[in-house]
């Protein structure tokens, strides 16, 4: 009988979920927040900074879904894809830590393209990962309490402390632009601390032994692996649903704080509103792990994607603070729970585990245009309009047809059966 206690493994991967959750909340609250004012100081307009954003964000996506396939066949040697996670996860530290000094407008920008690529390139490998720590049988627990874990984590500490001195800061002697710098090291330092679990007890166990000329022969796997995916038609067909869904995603977390401080919401509904997001977000991604195991996976991203739908109609409509508040509960009910079984049934699909790196690079190229297509017409659509609200429009756009190309993946009970 399979035991409900996780396995020290199972628990150190979960827990980095933990130690990152704290950038994740601070890219789409305190930096957009940050970025706004740098820009009103620099006397960018409202619909230039979104664009802005937009455009950096759709850059680094663009970099990271480059690189991931082929960094992701190199990892699959022996030894190798936790270096590279290594190298990923301290670039991103490090530059979110001197974030602090840029103050200028252009400087931040900068930084926080190089803070986009060291998180998302570390949470390819990590995401490897999956399958060294846990069996296919348990993957939509483990990803899901992962979510779980780093909902509560990013909404602990590091975020409430940030909130307290955003809000309250100017009583102790601390301005809001120092509270966001403040916020920004506080991320840095706790992100850092608690990836240690993982780097002392995640090991890499499935792998392919070292050989001659290894960036050569992954370049070759790799071409081998997209002939696999296509080989294996339920994986290739959820990768391109995958890709759209996700991409709205994406799109929604990046952009939601800087769209609504563009709409003229105050900072105060902004954090109050992410945080909700962090609150909602815990039990709802654990729930969708056991609703899952009763009516599937898809199933359950398949409400994931209705409820971000629902999403972007309130967004579309949003003036007012109450309606950021319920998009902001909507997206917590939702956000959580699609990543996590997306990750866990691609997982269960991989044809063979030792080339997890391969397939999962493979599915961080769909995963990581979430920062590429969705921010990039978002940007655009405004910048044509001049009308801060059309840019959902498109966004909307990839959840209706990543729904409809995930009428054409089976069930993930009845997978195997069909493979």
């Amino acid at each position: 009988m399979e035991s409900k206690r996780f396995t020290k493994r199972e628990r150190s991967w979960m827990f980095y979920d933990w130690a990152n959750s704290a950038y994740s909340i601070l890219i789409a609250s305190v930096l957009p927040i940050y970025a706004k004012a740098l820009a009103a100081q620099a006397n960018v307009a409202d619909t230039q900074y979104v664009a802005d954003w937009s455009f950096i964000s759709s850059l680094t996506g663009l970099i990271v879904a480059v690189l991931a396939p082929i960094m992701g066949t190199v990892a699959d040697y022996r030894s190798v894809r936790k270096r590279i996670f290594a190298a990923f996860f301290i670039v991103g530290v490090l530059s979110t830590g001197i974030i602090p000094i840029a103050n200028s407008y252009t400087g931040l920008l900068i930084l926080y393209a190089v803070t986009c690529i060291g998180f998302s390139g570390a949470n390819v490998f990590y995401d490897a990962f999956l399958v060294d720590v846990t069996t296919p049988e348990r993957m939509d627990r483990v990803s899901t309490w992962g979510f779980g874990l780093g909902y509560i984590g990013g909404s602990t500490i590091p975020f409430v402390i940030s909130i307290g001195l955003i809000m309250f800061g100017e009583k102790i002697g601390v301005d809001q632009m120092s509270a966001m710098r403040i916020a920004c090291l506080l991320t840095a330092v706790w992100w850092a601390v608690f990836t240690i679990p993982f780097l002392r007890n995640v090991q890499q166990v499935t792998f392919i032994e070292p050989e001659p000329h290894m960036l050569r022969n992954s370049f070759k796997r790799l071409g081998q692996t997209f002939k696999a995916a296509r080989q294996h038609k339920n994986l290739f067909l959820f990768l391109i649903a995958y890709f759209f869904y996700i991409d709205g995603v994406g799109t929604i977390i990046t952009m939601a704080t800087s769209y609504s401080a563009a709409l003229g919401l105050d900072t105060v509904t902004l954090t109050l509103g992410l945080l909700l997001v962090q609150v909602v977000a815990f039990p709802f991604s654990i729930l969708y792990g056991k609703l899952s195991a009763r009516f599937s996976a898809k199933r359950m991203i398949y409400i994931g994607i209705a409820t971000y739908l629902l999403v972007c109609v309130v967004g579309f409509l949003m003036h007012h603070p109450w309606q950021f508040y319920l998009l902001a509960f909507l997206v917590g009910t939702a956000q959580g729970g699609i990543q996590a079984l997306s990750r866990s049934y691609f997982g269960k699909l991989i044809p063979d585990p030792h080339r997890a790196g391969e397939f999962f690079g493979l599915y961080n190229i769909f995963g990581k245009f979430e920062t590429v297509l969705g921010t990039f017409l978002m940007g655009l659509v405004i910048k044509l309009t001049g009308v801060v609200n059309y840019g959902v429009l498109p966004v909307a756009a990839l959840f209706v047809i990543g729904f409809v190309l995930l009428l054409f993946v089976p069930d993930d009970k009845k997978h195997k059966a069909s493979a």
